[in-house]
């Protein structure tokens, strides 16, 4: 077939500037906020005609530090611990022939600058700051199928960790972050192969946290900034 290229319309702006600690699908953590900002090209406001009517997108992106020049029909998904393969196309691994992801966003509003002219601010993001997007559709009710079954997916679809940490060290965090700081970490961002001795650092909207596991909590021990 004959080859097909496709170029970014826009990026977006996170808080992430590292792949651990982003939750493994959008939505799970509501808080986390971003701004679509869209490339000069594409920079029309008339493109955005009747978009404030949805309150969620669809959005197609890029997974810009996954590209191989191979790819594998199977990956090792953390939900099985990393212990099971499955092929390719029954996960959502970024890892894949055409690394192209896709996740629903919360519209939260548009805003304006002299820079950058209409921007999307979103929430319940997935994406590492700096992310192409490809595309973006609006999400309509009929999207949600309630009788879908989620295969392997459900066996950890409600886990959780209790967040632990110190009100002094929590106080560093600027109060609009902490929770979505907190809620990317009670998503259990650890690998497939997990040491329970380890102290993971996490970078996170300008702050390096450093957090350990007990049990079913994750303690957080050491925050600092980094910007």
């Amino acid at each position: 077939m004959e080859k097909m290229t496709f170029e970014p319309i826009a990026y977006i702006k996170t808080d992430f500037k590292e792949k651990f600690g982003i939750p493994r699908q959008s939505g799970r953590v509501a808080s986390l906020k971003g701004e679509i900002v869209f490339l000069p090209k594409y920079r029309s406001p008339e493109s955005l005609r009747g978009i404030e009517g949805f309150s969620h997108l669809w959005i197609l992106f890029d997974f810009s530090l996954s590209h191989r020049e191979e790819w594998s029909p199977t990956v090792r998904p953390p939900r099985l611990g990393g212990n099971e393969r499955v092929g390719v196309f029954a996960s959502r691994s970024p890892f894949r022939p055409n690394p192209i992801g896709m996740s629903v966003v919360r519209l939260e509003g548009i805003a304006h600058s002299d820079k950058n002219g209409d921007t999307l601010i979103v929430s319940g993001v997935d994406m590492l700051d700096g992310t192409p997007i490809l595309d973006i559709k609006p999400y309509v009710p009929n999207d949600l199928i309630p009788d879908a079954v989620c295969g392997y997916a459900e066996k950890t679809r409600y886990h959780r960790l209790n967040v632990i940490c110190d009100d002094e060290i929590m106080e560093i965090v600027p109060e609009e972050k902490r929770r979505a700081l907190i809620g990317c970490i009670e998503e259990d961002p650890r690998p497939a192969y997990r040491d329970d001795e380890r102290v993971y650092g996490m970078s996170f909207a300008g702050f390096e946290v450093k957090f350990r596991i007990s049990g079913d909590s994750a303690i957080i021990e050491d925050v600092k900034k980094t910007d």
